[in-house]
This record gives structure tokens, C-alpha cells and sequence, in this order.
């Protein structure tokens, strides 16, 4: 092999010509690059096309930053850094500044659309001109149509078209001459069912006769001339052209309203604030149910963390007696419940739990003579959603104290051994604290898991039973989660707003809880 030492005396480098792939891929890469920035500013164009400015604007920053990584010389680091912090952008931050901002405004399903496009549509609407509405019929002339144009209840046409092709695409105008100066069709009017085959192609003709008037497609039997119903204003308000009334904009209720008070449909996202926020806080009506959903869902959380840090800790605990006979078999039992997926086994407890055909309620009734309303009674449908929570959960517990256990010195418990402590003193005073520092920072994550555990209570209770008379509904077995999901997408007619609001809060709290959670994992770690 060719080869010479190199400037510095360190090893040597090759001095053979470059292969064909290599001069291949030389060749190709400033096509490749220019074809990549071309399709990038392409998309871009198309973003910016639609009305999006400040979209359009972010991907063009995007896409530059990545060209500027990788065709650069420098910040080789970059190269490896930039897709993870790309994705963290895209994916992480960006639906939480969103998310943020809606909070801020009133979206929801009757405030979908902007003012500007809510005008326009105001704007679009028309009425027909009903004194000047002709029907007509559609005749067959060759391979193309010609529509005749006559009033009601004349038998005589009065206007006729030239041939059309009828194809569906972009709005055509077509002039009509009268019938006595241009021969009629002599085929037979297509009948209804073939007139519904061209309905497309017919809707987008505006036929337009000598005095200019225009005709527009009003339905399977009529054209007719239209007059809008709104007239725009300069200072951004619009008229009504049936009584003259001025609707002007109102951003604090996201409508264009009247003086009266009147309101017009849809209204127009609006921003409003901290309005939201507000509502959480000094809203009587919907702080009572919020405040006990938020701490219900603290209890929920805590005390499943706690139950099932105790059961699971106390199965490790037994499990690690060696004496024990069938260990094994013991723990793989007890590993069960958390290698079955969630969802299965909560729709299983679901029928167990079962008023009426439930084989918890049979053999309660078997045994005491009652049958407890598991889910129309809200303490029995908390009880049971910590029950089922916590047998869930238990097992992850175990397996984590099986393992702490494992590093715990034998000498420490043949040390209490000769001193005559007993076994639940060699837990408190031995087991207990050894184990508890390395888990806490894992159990501030079962209790922020458990925060967000919307999977259990939309499959278990669904947050039944509700709270009665409440402006929006609301479940006592809701959780911050489950309860924003539902204002969202559920029953209160999607008020994207205020979901956004209690999401906000959301990500605090559980923020909050992560920066414990690493403090708590550093000390540990002293």
C-alpha cells in the first residue's frame, strides 16, 4: 500500500486515488444538496401560501439552521446534536408554547375560526334575488348540453345557452342569448337522475344575459341572480343589507355583535387574557368541583403510591427469606398482574366490580347479604379505583425492593442477629432506611404517573358518577387529566381554551414534581 508518514510523524494516510463511488457520490452531492434546498424553499412557499406567516416562518428557520449544520465545515459536534435537538422543538416544545398560548384565548367549537376568515364567510353568504329566479332544463346536443331558461309557469323558454362540455373545474361564465334568436334544443330535457350526474359542473356556471345580469346556480330546478347578505365596512364592522344593522367585532366575546346585543354565527377565536385562569380561581361555580377534582387527584395519587410501596416492599421482604419453600413460583405469581397490559386488566375488573352480575358483588352478597353500588356511589368508586390502581401497581414496587434488597450487607442483619433484634426491628431499623432514599425519586415518578393516569379512569369509571348542577360536567372520580379531557373533546362543547389552561397548570405541577424528583435522585447519589 501506497503510503507516506504524515506532518506530525503520527501514523500515515493513503495517497491512492479516489474510487468510482467516491467520485460518484462527489458528483451527485451538489445536485442532491441543491435539489434538498429547492424542495425545503418549496415547502416553505406552500406554508406561507395557506396564510401562515409564523409557520412558514419557523420552518424556514429550521430547515436553514440544518443546512447551515451540515454543509458547514464547523460544529462537527452539531451534526450528531442537531436531530435530538430538533425533535425536542418540534415534538416537546412546541406543543407546549402552543398549548400555552390557546390557554390565553377562547378557542372552542363555537370560536374555530379567525376573524378575518369568519368576515369572509359572513361575506360569502348570498340570497336570492327571488323576483328574477328562472328554472330550467338541461338538453342533450351532440356530445355536449344547453341549458333553456324559462319563469314559472311559462311554457315558452326565454333564454337559451351555447353548447357546454359540462366538465367539473374552475368556475365558468357563459353568456345566454334569447330564444328567438338562437334555435332551441330539440332533444328532450334530461330527466332528474342524469341532471344530478352534472350538479358539479352546473354549480360552477354563472350564466350572464344581455343586461349583464348574473345568473347563479340556486338548486336542481332554478338559476337566479343573488345580492349579499353583508356588505364590509372600513373600520372592520359589516352591514346587514336586508335592515341595514352594523355587526362589529367584539374581541372580548369573540362575535360580531350589534348594538342590541344581537350576535352573529360562528364567532372568531379571540385572545382574553388570563380570563381562563381567572375562571379557575374566582368562578364559584366552577371552582367547587375543579378544587376537589385537583384533590382527589392528589389523594389518588398519594395513596396509591403509598399502598402499593407497602404491599410491594412487604412481598420483596418476604420473598427475600431464603427458608422460603416455592420462592420462585411466589414471585412469579405475584409478577402477574404488571406483565398483563393495563387495559385488559382493568376492563376484567370492570366486570368484576359489576352491581349486579360482578363476582365481587356475589359473593359479598353470599357472605354479608349486601351488594355495594361500586359505581354509582362516589367514596365505593374511589375505593375501587384505588383498589384496582394499586394491584396494578404493587408489582413494580416488588420488583424494585427485590433488587435493593439484594445490595443490603448480610453483616448488617448477622450483626442484629446477635443482638437479639427481632424481624420487624431489622425493618425499621435496617431495611426500611437503606431502601427508601435510592426509591424515593422513583416513587415521586409513580406519583406524577399516577398525576396523568387517564387510561384507568376513562376505561374504570369514565369519572362517574357526575356532580350535580355544575356549569360544566364534571365526575367525581375525574382526575385534572381525565377532567381536561373531557372539557376538551367530551361534554362541554369543546372549549380547547380552558383545557389548555388546566393543561398548563398540568405541566407546572408535574414539572414541579421532576425537579424534586432529580434533587432527590442527586442526594441520593451522595
Amino acid at each position: 500500500m501506497n503510503a507516506v508518514a504524515s506532518p506530525l510523524g503520527q501514523g500515515s494516510y493513503s495517497t491512492l486515488p479516489p474510487t468510482m463511488s467516491e467520485k460518484l457520490g462527489r458528483w451527485l452531492k451538489g445536485p442532491a444538496v441543491a435539489l434538498a434546498i429547492v424542495a425545503a424553499l418549496y415547502l416553505v412557499f406552500a406554508i406561507y401560501t395557506t396564510g401562515q406567516a409564523a409557520w412558514a416562518a419557523g420552518v424556514l428557520v429550521l430547515f436553514t439552521a440544518g443546512f447551515y449544520v451540515y454543509l458547514s465545515r464547523g460544529g462537527l459536534a452539531w451534526r450528531y446534536l442537531f436531530p435530538g435537538v430538533a425533535g425536542m422543538l418540534v415534538f416537546i416544545a412546541f406543543p407546549l408554547v402552543y398549548t400555552a398560548q390557546i390557554g390565553f384565548t377562547n378557542y372552542s367549537s363555537t370560536h374555530l375560526l379567525s376573524e378575518s376568515r369568519v368576515r369572509e364567510y359572513l361575506l360569502e353568504q348570498h340570497d336570492a334575488v327571488e323576483a328574477q329566479v328562472l328554472g330550467y332544463s338541461l338538453h342533450a346536443s351532440g356530445a355536449e348540453y344547453r341549458l333553456v331558461l324559462s319563469a314559472d309557469g311559462e311554457a315558452t323558454p326565454r333564454w337559451v345557452s351555447p353548447p357546454l362540455a359540462l366538465r367539473s373545474g374552475k368556475p365558468l361564465r357563459v353568456d345566454v342569448a334569447p330564444a328567438g334568436a338562437t334555435a332551441s334544443p330539440t332533444d328532450a330535457a334530461l330527466p332528474l337522475p342524469e341532471l344530478i350526474q352534472h350538479r358539479d359542473a352546473l354549480a360552477r356556471l354563472v350564466l350572464v344575459l344581455p343586461d349583464k345580469t348574473e345568473l347563479h346556480y340556486l338548486g336542481l330546478r332554478e338559476f337566479g341572480p343573488v345580492q349579499p347578505q353583508w356588505t364590509a365596512n372600513a373600520d372592520d364592522s359589516l352591514t346587514r343589507t336586508a335592515d341595514g344593522a352594523v355587526f362589529a367585532p367584539n374581541r372580548d366575546t369573540g362575535f360580531f355583535q350589534a348594538a342590541s346585543g344581537e350576535t352573529l354565527q360562528p364567532g372568531f377565536k379571540a385572545f382574553i387574557g388570563t380570563a381562563n385562569y381567572a375562571r379557575m380561581l374566582f368562578d364559584a361555580e366552577f371552582r367547587g368541583p375543579f378544587l376537589a377534582i385537583f384533590t382527589w387527584t392528589v389523594v389518588f395519587s398519594a395513596l396509591t403510591v403509598l399502598f402499593a410501596t407497602a404491599i410491594g416492599m412487604l412481598f420483596a421482604v418476604l420473598l427475600n427469606w431464603e427458608g422460603m419453600k416455592y420462592r420462585t413460583t411466589y414471585r412469579t405469581l405475584l409478577f402477574l398482574p404488571y406483565a398483563v397490559p393495563g387495559f385488559i386488566s382493568i376492563l376484567v375488573f370492570k366486570g368484576l366490580f359489576n352491581q349486579n352480575f360482578g363476582e365481587i358483588n356475589a359473593i359479598l352478597d353470599a357472605l354479608f347479604g349486601v351488594k355495594p353500588a361500586w359505581f354509582a356511589d362516589p367514596l365505593l368508586a374511589k375505593t375501587m379505583l384505588l383498589i384496582v390502581n394499586v394491584w396494578l401497581g404493587y408489582p413494580y414496587i416488588m420488583i424494585l425492593c427485590s433488587g435493593l434488597l439484594k445490595a443490603i450487607p448480610q453483616d448488617l442483619y448477622e450483626a442484629s442477629a446477635l443482638a437479639g433484634a427481632s424481624p420487624a426491628t431489622n425493618f425499621l431499623r435496617i431495611t426500611a432506611p437503606l431502601i427508601i432514599k435510592p426509591l424515593a425519586p422513583l416513587l415521586v415518578s409513580a406519583f406524577a404517573f399516577n398525576f396523568n393516569n387517564f387510561v384507568l379512569i376513562a376505561l374504570l369509571t369514565d369519572g362517574r358518577p357526575d356532580f350535580l348542577s355544575t356549569k360544566l360536567p364534571a365526575g367525581q372520580t375525574d382526575i385534572l387529566v381525565s377532567y381536561t379531557y373531557r372539557i376538551a373533546f367530551r361534554d362541554s362543547g369543546s372549549d380547547f381554551g380552558l383545557a389548555a389552561a388546566i393543561s398548563t397548570l398540568i405541566f407546572f405541577l408535574v414539572a414541579a414534581l421532576s425537579l424534586i424528583n432529580l434533587r432527590m435522585s442527586a442526594k441520593a447519589q451522595r
